[in-house]
């Protein structure tokens, strides 16, 4: 896999060492077991997959490189390069000026750019409407493009679908960048709906099936579907894409339930008429990053700490799997450990920050689970790392702990 010009404040030695340690004994990716710290009174259980993923480093390099090549230029990035406020605050010191939010709203009109500008397209992706909007300005929207390429690869695949006339069903978060993006694309080609759960495809597959009026649809999905988008007609072929930060398990859980229903109305013989497989749209980052989680959820921990930037799809998902079974922290750096007692984390249900205490538990020896999300540097991993094993007493080198674990 390609190589990544990623300035260095954002790497760490411990991490990068363990991380690349695993790489080398596991190429294939079969084992998702954690790599344990033991520092003797607290030990860490570290995901065997977590941060930067390649369209995070992709994106990364590009904007970085943009700075280098246009000194003196005005740059922009359309919104939040990635969901991680340690990278977007660097880059807005070095120059960059965003010109909207994560949900659309223009901090910096239109008519304020320039064709000598330079706009960064965030790994997220944009809309075919945004980038006609920068072509009639005069800026090519391509020079400094860091669209993830497995977004880029659900679009591929929503286009072949609505070559065979399929209609899209986007399983992901409507307001979020890159569905926002994904619907722009699908529905040049297909009649198009986003889905956000489970929940609410079972009441898709209840209007399928007719057990649910034409009316409900209009209620649930009229705003976040396509134009002229008709129940009747439209739900005969369909195939599932989806974000690709969102829980995998429950993609393929959408996925199939829809299957589902097509078999009940169509049947056996028909199926395949009627439903598409798309299985291959899943980011593999994404994956491995959640079935390195289900890897820590087999361990016998006290607690969990996931670090990302807290509007981070991808990063809110490991936390909702690590809630399963301990009780976690979602921190954005080391600055949110206030103390050994302290700790300010985010309630990703709520969207709200809490201060909690007594987040460590008294006892002989700790265990800790530690991850992040694709969008968070090792650097910040590092420091929480190094800021949680300074509140314990008589702890082993870390040097010779991380040299123990790489064997």
């Amino acid at each position: 896999m390609k190589e990544f010009n990623i300035p260095a404040f954002y790497r760490s030695s411990v991490i990068g060492a363990i991380k690349q340690n695993r790489k080398d004994s596991d190429p294939r990716k079969k084992d998702f077991t954690p790599t344990v710290l033991d520092f003797g009174p607290v030990r860490f259980f570290i995901a065997r997959h977590f941060g930067f993923c390649y369209g995070v480093e992709n994106a990364i390099e590009i904007s970085y490189r943009a700075l280098e090549e246009n000194p003196g230029k005005r740059i922009f990035l359309l919104s939040q390069m990635i969901h991680n406020p340690e990278v977007n605050n660097d880059l807005q010191q070095r120059g960059i000026k965003f010109i909207m939010d994560t949900e659309g709203k223009q901090f910096i009109p239109w008519s304020e750019l320039k064709s000598d500008d330079i706009v960064i397209i965030p790994a997220f992706g944009t809309t075919l409407e945004i980038e006609k909007k920068l072509n009639e300005i005069g800026i090519n929207p391509q020079t400094y493009n860091t669209t993830c390429p497995f977004v880029e690869r659900v679009w591929k695949k929503s286009e072949k679908l609505g070559q065979d006339n399929h209609t899209i069903i986007i399983h992901g978060k409507s307001n979020h960048e890159e569905t926002r993006a994904t619907f722009s694309h699908s529905n040049q080609t297909a009649p198009t709906l986003v889905v956000k759960d489970i929940k609410e495809a079972k009441l898709l597959g209840d209007i399928i099936l007719g057990k649910l009026p034409v009316s409900d649809f209009e209620n649930y999905f009229r705003a976040r579907s396509s134009a002229n988008f008709s129940p009747e007609k439209d739900l005969a072929r369909i195939g599932v894409v989806n974000q690709t930060t969102m829980l995998a398990t429950e993609t393929q859980e959408i996925a199939d339930y829809l299957k589902n229903i097509m078999l009940l109305k169509f049947g056996e013989a028909d199926l395949k008429k009627h439903f598409a497989d798309t299985r291959d749209t899943l980011c593999y980052a994404t994956n491995d990053n959640q079935q390195a989680t289900y890897g820590l959820l087999e361990q016998d921990a006290d607690l969990a700490i996931v670090v990302g930037g807290y509007n981070s799809s991808n990063t809110s998902h490991l936390v909702e799997l690590c809630e399963r079974k301990f009780p976690t922290y979602f921190i954005s750096s080391d600055r949110e450990i206030i103390s050994q007692t302290d700790i300010r984390h985010c309630n990703f249900h709520t969207h709200e920050l809490k201060i909690s205490q007594n987040y460590l538990p008294q006892k002989e020896k700790l265990s800790i689970v530690l991850t992040s999300g694709a969008s968070c540097p090792d650097a910040i991993v590092d420091a929480v790392l190094k800021k949680l094993l300074s509140y314990f007493k008589e702890v082993r080198p870390l040097e010779e702990v991380v040299e123990e674990a790489l064997g």
